[in-house]
């Protein structure tokens, strides 16, 4: 298809008279190689930039678009969770920076999880949405984490986190980080129930997230060239007093090291979870 098909087609065939986008709604800068990509053959391409592989960051539809089969999604109403307990205010009060992420992203909180099938295989699914406050992550986080280890124990079926955070929701002080040995304590219900955990690191990963729930998959899978990390590269530097390598922090550097299992492309995600699924799951399922 021409350039000039993919104009036509996004803004409606120049149809006298009919609505048209603006150019900055057609177009998406790509973060990686700086070209600038049509944004609806961004979109058709799972928001990986046709050039040079760069993978953007998605939210929870997306991620429930792109992985389960078609008309098996149904996603989990979010759990309740006390809202500002600490009552904090910075240079906004913290009841209006919720209530600003709610509107721009239109879920609840940065963990929204849904059950669903991958090949006919059931899973439940719980994705951290970034775009909500850097997926922070709060009580209701730790709520949502728990729900979805719930759900996967009530359906017989391996729990998959995507992991997509900032770390630990200043906001809530100490009720945050205490949501750390929280999802620990749900991780080992989940292995005493049988079931696996499977955790697909995406870009960025950091902070209480990362020295919690985000790597302690029973298989560790990350998209390439996701940033993932506990503390900023600088901070370590400064600490050591040693220069990095380049690759530092990244999926590939993690997967050279042992620690991670697998780096793979968005596009081959799916058919590599129905694998993984089938291996974990198989003698479960014979029985």
């Amino acid at each position: 298809m021409s350039w000039l098909s993919n104009v036509r087609n996004a803004i409606g065939g120049f149809v006298p008279g009919g609505k048209t986008q603006a150019p900055d709604t057609l177009w998406h800068k790509c973060k990686g190689c700086g070209t600038m990509v049509f944004n609806k053959e961004l979109e058709e391409n799972q928001f990986v930039c046709p050039n040079c592989d760069h993978h953007e960051r998605i939210g929870p539809k997306e991620r429930f678009a792109y992985l389960l089969d078609e008309g098996s999604t149904e996603v989990l109403a979010p759990p309740r969770a006390a809202e500002d307990p600490l009552k904090f205010r910075d240079s906004k009060r913290y009841a209006d920076r919720l209530k600003t992420a709610r509107a721009s992203t239109g879920e609840q909180d940065a963990f929204v999880n849904a059950r669903g099938t991958i090949h006919g295989q059931r899973v439940v699914i719980g994705v951290q949405d970034f775009a909500f406050m850097g997926g922070s992550m709060g009580q209701a986080v730790g709520e949502a984490f728990v729900q979805g280890v719930e759900a996967a124990i009530k359906d017989r079926a391996p729990f998959i986190v995507f992991t997509a955070s900032g770390g630990a929701r200043m906001q809530e002080g100490i009720l945050s980080l205490m949501q750390m040995p929280r999802s620990t304590v749900a991780i080992q219900l989940l292995h005493d129930a049988g079931l696996p955990y499977i955790v697909v690191l995406t870009d960025p990963t950091s902070g209480g997230v990362m020295a919690a729930y985000a790597m302690l998959g029973d298989v560790q899978i990350a998209e390439p060239k996701a940033t993932l990390a506990f503390t900023g590269r600088r901070v370590i530097e400064n600490t050591i007093r040693e220069k990095l390598p380049e690759d530092f922090q990244t999926s590939e550097y993690y997967l050279e090291h042992g620690l991670i299992d697998m780096v793979v492309h968005r596009r081959e995600l799916r058919d590599r979870l129905a694998t993984v699924i089938g291996y974990l799951c198989g003698e479960r399922r014979a029985a």
